[in-house]
């Protein structure tokens, strides 16, 4: 993936985040998921997708010889921020061919 792509989108993502935590506070972001069915399959989609995304990173990570724990943490606390901050630091194949 373009690096230029993983700043721009962590630059727009990390905008949102902020305006939220800022308007609503963490537990306000939080809370609407568990008023309705609908906002809870938003949720549950959510924990789904990003526990499949913390399978890769591990495998992955283990793979580069990196340690996995640091972008668990950081997927488990912040989110999508996790696996932003893991692509943005992971080296790409044509990068692992040369060097």
């Amino acid at each position: 993936m373009q690096r230029s792509l993983l700043v721009f989108t962590l630059i727009l993502f990390g905008a949102l985040s902020a305006m939220a935590l800022w308007q609503s506070g963490y537990w306000g972001i939080l809370a609407p998921h568990f008023q309705s069915f609908g906002e809870g399959q938003v949720l549950a989609d959510l924990v789904i997708a990003l526990s499949l995304v913390m399978v890769w990173m591990w495998r992955d990570a283990k793979a580069a010889g990196r340690n996995p724990w640091p972008w668990m943490i950081a997927t488990l606390t912040t989110g999508s921020f996790g696996p932003l901050f893991y692509l943005l630091t992971r080296k790409s194949a044509e990068a692992e061919k040369v060097g």
